[in-house]
């Protein structure tokens, strides 16, 4: 179902941060530290060298910028003292570690910002990008915002209800630099109470951006940083917030999709928190102990920074010939060029809720109730209980993210929704392949022709064939699909998809020339085919055409 309207009426919206949470974050990191510090003082001598190597490493590839200057004299600092430390002294270094981390990572927030970017920013953005864009229906436009562009649909009240009884963990696919704006808009337009969330060190660079991040409770996930005791006190954090019963919303896959397809892999730190923050909220008796993991897929038709990420991906999987470029989400201009294409072409972020999980995986009812795979309810505490006693176990519960993890990643592929810009692509980019006969992708991309082409009406054709195999997987639940893909001819939907991909990118990913359907940049075309890899499609046509080949001779 489609969101309802209504948001937050709460008088005073609060995200829990600041010297509370840092100071018991850096206490229990600390505590924990030196009580795996097996070999005593030794060990935390070699614990602070550590840092000192990671950090150190770190920074030779680091642009140089205030915050990475700082840090440099910090671990100029912290060579000197660690020399001529012993006993206590060692102590306190690895503390003065631990709490630098911990001031790195928190969040702020702030409840007049919140005011202004919940109430005043969206539709001043519209008017903004309305300066710039002239749509055919200006009365429409004028009252048009661009949380007007944002679809939310999937199971909502179950997500309403649960926030009320427990604490949510969002769990999001990660598409584009604009996720959180996205996600944010529509935290608030659900009525929902602010999120924590984790978000890139490098959205805080951008100045806009940087400052609602640093005053909306954002709180920052370094990437660049290999210091386990910095992976340790990101963890402690969050689990810390989940442990108070604060809302949280982190990107599991840990960055945005290079390649542009769906997940298949996910980043089990963060979501590793999801069992321990749910341990210790039932050993401090927590009346709002449950812990719900919401899994949500993002779909875009456009995606503002796609070029970058596609060269970012080839370059890594395909080799050094592939050249960077610079990732257009840094450039204002493309925001607005990004953000108005939207409203004028009437297009549509899409954000589907999945079915809530408990922190082991198992479905839960709008009531909280866990439910095994019989449909039987289920008491999710017996499975951190050991001879009748809450236990903390490490590789338990990351035996148990795993299971977490597998379920996050088959809602998304259930919850991937197919607009026409990817069917477009995957069927096109499918017909260049088998024309070529090349079987190594990099290598086709990197020989492939300017302006490639197909003939209009074998695409419409394959287009016919691949609408078939998807509505027998939407029909069956595997995937969902635009409602235009269930009503539309084959030839609405590819004269949708080239409308859509001539609004905004450099060059257009395809376009039509007479009767042939030019490519434009076979890199995006490769990046927007990616939301359908995995799922069989090609697979079944090459063996159709393999059948039909060998009746023939």
């Amino acid at each position: 179902m489609q969101a309802s309207i209504s948001p937050s009426d709460s008088r005073k919206p609060r995200v829990l941060g600041g010297a509370d949470i840092g100071d018991a974050v850096a206490r229990r990191v600390v505590q924990k530290t030196i009580a795996g510090s097996d070999g005593g003082d030794a060990r935390l001598e070699e614990i602070a060298y550590e840092t000192v190597y990671h950090e150190e490493t770190r920074l030779a590839r680091a642009e140089p910028d205030p915050r990475t200057d700082a840090d440099r004299e910090f671990l100029a600092l912290l060579r000197r003292e660690i020399a001529g430390a012993s006993g206590g002294a060692r102590t306190r270094l690895v503390e003065s570690i631990v709490r630098r981390y911990t001031a790195q990572i928190s969040g702020h927030f702030d409840a007049h910002v919140y005011q202004v970017a919940t109430r005043v920013v969206p539709p001043t953005v519209g008017a903004v990008l309305r300066g710039f864009h002239r749509p055919e229906h200006p009365f429409r436009a004028l009252f048009m915002d661009v949380d007007d562009r944002i679809v939310v649909d999937g199971e909502i009240e179950a997500l309403r209800a649960l926030s009320k009884i427990g604490t949510v963990v969002l769990a999001p696919t990660h598409v584009s630099n604009l996720d959180s704006v996205v996600l944010g808009s529509t935290i608030y337009r659900l009525g929902l109470p602010p999120f924590a969330y984790g978000a890139g060190l490098n959205l805080f660079t951008n100045s806009v951006m940087g400052f609602f991040m640093r005053n909306l409770g954002a709180y920052t996930v370094d990437r660049q940083k290999t210091d386990p005791l910095y992976r340790d006190t990101l963890k402690e954090y969050v689990t810390t917030l989940l442990e108070r019963g604060q809302h949280n919303l982190f990107f599991p896959g840990g960055t945005r999709s290079r390649s542009g397809a769906i997940e298949t892999r996910l980043k089990l730190g963060l979501l590793g928190t999801a069992p321990a923050g749910f341990r210790r909220a039932l050993e401090s008796g927590s009346p709002r102990a449950r812990i719900f993991v919401v899994p949500c897929t993002l779909t875009y038709p456009l995606v503002l920074e796609a070029s970058a990420l596609v060269e970012d991906y080839l370059r890594a999987e395909g080799g050094a010939h592939y050249v960077d470029v610079r990732d257009e989400s840094d450039r204002p201009r493309r925001w607005v060029d990004f953000l108005g294409g939207l409203l004028e072409l009437d297009q549509r972020v899409y954000v589907t809720m999945g079915h809530a999980l408990d922190v082991v995986g198992n479905p839960v009812d709008e009531a909280g109730a866990s439910l095994d795979p019989a449909g039987h309810f289920i008491d999710p505490a017996r499975y951190f209980d050991e001879d009748g006693e809450l236990t903390a176990d490490d590789a338990r519960d990351a035996a148990y993210t795993e299971l977490l993890a597998r379920k996050l990643l088959s809602t998304y592929r259930r919850d991937n929704l197919v607009l026409p810009t990817a069917l477009a692509a995957f069927v096109v980019l499918a017909l260049l392949r088998r024309r070529r006969l090349q079987p190594d992708l990099f290598r086709f991309l990197r020989e492939i022709a300017p302006d490639a082409s197909v003939d209009a009406e074998s695409l419409l054709s394959e287009l016919g064939r691949a609408l078939q195999d998807l509505r027998r997987l939407a029909t069956n639940e595997n995937i969902r699909l635009h409602e235009l893909l269930w009503r539309a001819s084959p030839d609405e939907i590819l004269s949708e998809a080239l409308r859509t991909f001539g609004t905004y990118h450099t060059v257009p990913v395809l376009e039509r020339r007479g009767a042939r359907i030019v490519v434009g940049d076979v890199k995006l075309l490769f990046y927007y085919s990616n939301r359908l890899a995995g799922y069989g499609l090609l697979d079944r046509w090459e063996r159709g055409d393999a059948r039909k080949k060998g009746r023939a001779e």
